[in-house]
């Protein structure tokens, strides 16, 4: 996942260039209306070097801010308490304190169910404010601020060409970070391009375990020897409604997520 996208930003961020506070970039027409005439009442120039040595120093800090929690959250811990993270393939969740950040669709859209079932207000984007209002953007204009009492909840239309991409993405982030994928079975590089590759979680005791397979051969060999987990079978049981392990995965098999446990036994 990309770090931007991890803390919720459906853009990427562009490289910070410093120009002079006369030629902002991206800034809407109001708001660059109003700095040019900021700007005009500080046409000395030393004024203007000094406000813009202060932006930034600002935005160094910002960054540094930004980056350490990123550090964080990648190895697995939440941000606001320090607790631990449920990663998933497109959004990080703190059970703890309620701290998120999630992905929003590229190429799907948004769609903003009313109050009582009144009807819905469709976008490509929908933005919850702290304040509780929604806005939702679309064709890069905001096309709604819906009120906090007016609105039940945001619906996110992923197509699933988008997830396949994401599952995709994942374990190319896997095999980046780890170097090489084994196989859990014969320990030969396995590639997750190849048919036959499979990835599985399953708990040999009292919580889930990740293994990949180069081949098919290899999957059913180390099923055979290893047909049960914790008095039952996790081949074959939904994960969703078994509670007999301790789960660092949702029930989706394709699913790819670093743990701190991962991090740890990289860095050794």
């Amino acid at each position: 996942m990309a770090m931007g996208n991890l803390f919720g930003k459906s853009h990427r961020d562009d490289d910070f260039d410093q120009v002079a506070p006369s030629a902002p970039m991206g800034l809407p027409a109001q708001q660059q209306e109003n700095l040019d005439q900021d700007v005009s009442y500080l046409e000395n120039e030393d004024t203007s070097h000094r406000i813009q040595k202060v932006a930034d120093k600002e935005v160094k800090s910002a960054a540094e801010d930004s980056l350490k929690k990123m550090y964080v959250v990648q190895r697995g811990r939440c941000p606001n308490c320090g607790g631990h993270l449920y990663k998933h393939m497109s959004a990080s969740i703190c059970e703890s304190c309620g701290w998120h950040r999630y992905d929003m669709p590229k190429k799907g859209s948004v769609r903003v169910h009313l109050h009582n079932n009144s009807g819905v207000v469709n976008g490509k984007y929908a933005y919850v404010l702290t304040s509780g209002e929604c806005l939702v953007v679309d064709e890069d204009v905001v096309k709604a601020k819906i009120p906090k009492n007016c609105y039940d909840w945001v619906e996110y239309l992923w197509t699933e060409d988008e997830i396949e991409q994401h599952r995709e993405q994942g374990i190319t982030n896997l095999q980046l970070r780890s170097g090489e994928i084994h196989c859990g079975w014969c320990n030969k590089i396995a590639d997750p391009s190849k048919d036959g590759f499979h990835l599985v979680h399953v708990a040999f005791g009292t919580s889930q375990e990740r293994y990949c397979f180069c081949s098919d051969d290899c999957y059913e060999a180390f099923r055979k020897m290893y047909p049960a987990r914790v008095h039952r079978n996790c081949y074959e049981r939904d994960c969703s409604t078994c509670n007999l392990c301790l789960k660092r995965y949702t029930d989706e098999v394709s699913e790819i997520r670093m743990l701190a446990k991962d991090f740890l036994k990289k860095n050794k």
